[in-house]
């Protein structure tokens, strides 16, 4: 079967997804996530990628983020992704493919799903069962979005205009997208954003998902099954 095309619409975010081959670790020390960040943040400088969230778990990783150019996200996967299987099957003494293959991704309607997404990114660990709270986690972005954190695992964010939009000033919202997690996300949300991902649907509603359409060579959504109901953002 023939590779669908991915949507890159400069300007507009996605979410991304890349997991490990067999869904086997890409982390196995503490050391591989930082030589994982060092490269991720030095190729998206160089390429023009703007990271909103992010979570690193054991056996592959999200991304929600936003490209400058028609080429930021593949000339990132493919830096990251160079630098990172050669240093991994070098310290852990391995050979082979390191990844499942291409990443997946996703274009996301930002009014729609943004702050949605950047919990459903950051929540991972806490549905997978490995903490309790996000901000247990030390490899996400919750700690800096919900708290503030500054340091190497945050410093080099780019909160989205959804997010800015959540007050006036730092404090403001930070206590507002912390109150968003008092929530459960919506099944019909987690089912939406997992479909779409996998099949490399665009995100969003069905007048975003035509918009789409009509910018690229194939369709962004299933015929008429699955579309999302029209219905208010989630952010109460």
């Amino acid at each position: 079967m023939a590779r669908l095309p991915r949507y890159v619409i400069p300007g507009q975010p996605q979410h991304l997804i890349q997991r490990g081959n067999n869904r086997q670790p890409i982390f196995a020390a503490e050391a591989d996530y930082q030589f994982f960040r060092d490269a991720l943040v030095e190729a998206s400088r160089k390429h023009g990628l703007a990271i909103h969230a992010y979570v690193w778990m054991t056996n592959h990783i999200h991304l929600l983020a936003t490209p400058e150019f028609d080429d930021s996200i593949s000339k990132v996967f493919q830096s990251v992704g160079r630098k990172y299987v050669q240093y991994f099957n070098f310290t852990c003494q391995r050979s082979g493919t390191l990844w499942e293959g291409r990443y997946r991704a996703t274009v996301v309607d930002s009014e729609r799903y943004l702050l949605t997404l950047m919990r459903y990114i950051e929540l991972n660990p806490v549905r997978a069962g490995m903490v309790a709270a996000p901000q247990d986690y030390p490899w996400s972005s919750y700690r800096r979005n919900a708290l503030g954190e500054s340091g190497p695992n945050a410093d080099w964010l780019t909160p989205h205009g959804e997010y800015t939009r959540l007050g006036l000033d730092d404090l403001a919202r930070r206590e507002r997208y912390r109150a968003l997690f008092a929530a459960a996300i919506d099944p019909a949300d987690l089912s939406q954003i997992r479909d779409c991902t996998h099949k490399g649907w665009a995100l969003g509603g069905e007048r975003f998902q035509l918009a789409i359409e009509a910018l690229g060579q194939r369709r962004a959504a299933s015929k008429g099954v699955g579309r999302p109901r029209k219905r208010g953002g989630d952010r109460e």
